[in-house]
């Protein structure tokens, strides 16, 4: 078979071999698009930000069901302390080791071979289409290039393959990255009373960002608001009071919380600090980035990704239950504890969606970053129980 186990542990070693940080995915895309080829994909497109999309339709009309996953990592800044080379894709006993095995070529490997394998085993009648969806960008903008699938697929089921330690997750927080500043006056710093000190003033407002009691959610938990950094302006600062102050703040949303909700709150806490200090000047905002594409395409947007949540009797939960446990795959429902593409396909365009993939969540990110083969080979068999179980 050509889908064989052998066959998807050396597709994810050769994927472990080639860097692919965030704008410089080219060449593992060009490998997922090959692999797609290979496997007798009936169409694989590439689309303007880089991220590859293949598609394998049955024989019969259906739904469309759409298996996501990133291809871009976190670049590596600590190589010398590493045991295993970051890209050398070591075999060492039950674990292939390097930069993205967890998050997450393991199961993006694991998603292309399953889909081809489904087609395999099915002689391709089922009723619908199946695609796999390898996306640019995620470590810098969750979901943003997804948008791009969203318009191409419109899938009617997505499955978000990103590690989830054995179980199926039915949601996630959202994040937002909000700025606050405030305004004062710059002055010699040997008379500061002809200034205003900004810094002084986002020291208030801080206080009242503070008594802000983000909500909760029976599933998800609590929402997060969390100071990350703080700046004045100028900087250095040599004998000058700063004009100006800017703090940024991680906020974990929830769902149904959206721009509005998220910087309400803040207004809030700035008319609070208004009243203990006349004549404060304070504003907020959502933060918005730019990154280039490995295509030479400009990507942008402003850093809020929605949170998502669907229950444990939706239809795809319960088949994809079912699917997994037809296929000898033992799991529970969880959610995610970080944010995933799944911001752009659930909580943007409202499509059903679990998240499902290989390995541990907490091996993202990690020095010595591996994968189980036995975990991949795992996934790859639960891919496939749970197309079955949608599509035929």
């Amino acid at each position: 078979m050509m889908t064989d186990n052998e066959t998807l542990i050396g597709f994810c070693r050769e994927a472990l071999r080639i860097p692919s940080v965030s704008g410089e995915e080219g060449k593992v895309a060009e490998l997922m698009a090959s692999y797609m080829e290979r496997f007798g994909f009936d169409s694989v497109h590439t689309d303007r930000y880089g991220s590859v999309t293949g598609r394998i339709k049955g024989k019969r009309p259906g739904k469309t069901v759409l298996m996501d996953g990133h291809i871009d990592t976190v670049p590596v800044i600590d190589a010398d302390e590493w045991q295993h080379d970051p890209f050398g894709a070591e075999l060492d006993g039950t674990r292939i080791y390097g930069r993205g095995a967890s998050d997450m070529k393991g199961s993006v490997t694991a998603m292309i071979t399953a889909a081809a394998r489904f087609a395999e085993e099915t002689d391709r009648d089922f009723a619908g289409e199946v695609c796999v969806s390898c996306t640019v960008h995620e470590e810098c903008f969750e979901g943003v290039s997804s948008r791009e699938i969203v318009k191409d697929v419109n899938p009617d089921f997505v499955i978000i393959g990103e590690a989830t330690s054995g179980t199926v997750k039915i949601g996630q927080r959202g994040r937002a990255e909000v700025v606050v500043e405030t305004e004062g006056v710059s002055c010699h710093s040997s008379n500061p009373e002809k200034g205003v000190n900004a810094v002084y003033h986002m020291a208030v407002l801080i206080g009242e960002i503070r008594k802000i009691e983000p909500n909760e959610h029976p599933i998800l938990g609590n929402g997060i608001l969390e100071l990350t950094d703080i700046k004045s302006f100028p900087y250095p600062g040599a004998s000058v009071v700063p004009n100006l102050c800017r703090a940024t703040f991680d906020r974990r949303t929830l769902p149904g919380e959206d721009e509005t909700v998220v910087l309400g709150q803040i207004e809030e806490a700035i008319a609070r600090a208004k009243e203990l200090v006349p004549g404060l000047k304070a504003r907020a905002y959502i933060a918005e980035g730019s990154e280039r594409c490995y295509t030479g395409e400009t990507i942008s947007a402003k850093r809020f990704f929605p949170a998502w949540c669907y229950g444990a009797e939706d239809e795809l939960t319960v088949k994809a239950l079912a699917g997994l446990k037809k296929a000898g795959v033992e799991t529970k429902l969880s959610h995610f504890s970080f944010c995933t593409n799944g911001s752009c396909f659930c909580g943007e365009a409202g499509i059903p969606g679990i998240g499902y993939g290989p390995s541990e969540e907490y091996l993202a990110h990690v020095r010595d970053e591996y994968i189980e083969t036995a975990a991949l080979i795992s996934a790859c068999k639960g891919f496939t129980g749970i197309l079955k179980e949608l599509l035929q």
